[in-house]
């Protein structure tokens, strides 16, 4: 299903529900997904959720649903034995905005939150 190259993919329809619903619990602050946990989605430990939160806040906005816009710019790609994906979330002033989720992808299916941050 994921391409294995050098090259940046769009974001396939598949993951893109998981990818929601990982922002979703974001959005009302569940950063370790406790309250939300995701089939496939290794949960968050402590001092990453704080990291995530902390850039959050840093970032001046609060987050919002994923507009549909964001899979315009969202992207994947092969790297050292797993995906990298990066999906550019919504706040309530910016449809979408530099601030992104970071993901990592592996073969087994298994995703893995590693930050928010602006690229």
């Amino acid at each position: 299903m994921l391409q294995k190259d050098d090259a940046e993919h769009s974001v396939p329809q598949p993951l893109r529900s998981t990818f929601r619903q990982i922002a979703e619990a974001f959005v009302v602050g569940d950063y370790q997904l406790r309250e939300h946990p995701i089939d496939g989605v290794k949960p968050i430990g402590a001092d990453t959720a704080r990291w995530i939160a902390e850039s959050i806040s840093a970032y001046g906005d609060e987050l919002s649903t994923l507009n549909e816009q964001t899979w315009e710019r969202s992207v994947y790609r092969w790297m050292d034995g797993h995906w990298l994906a990066l999906v550019d979330l919504t706040t309530r002033a910016e449809p979408v905005s530099d601030l992104a989720l970071h993901l990592k992808l592996y073969e087994c299916g298994d995703v893995e939150v590693y930050g928010v941050f602006v690229p």
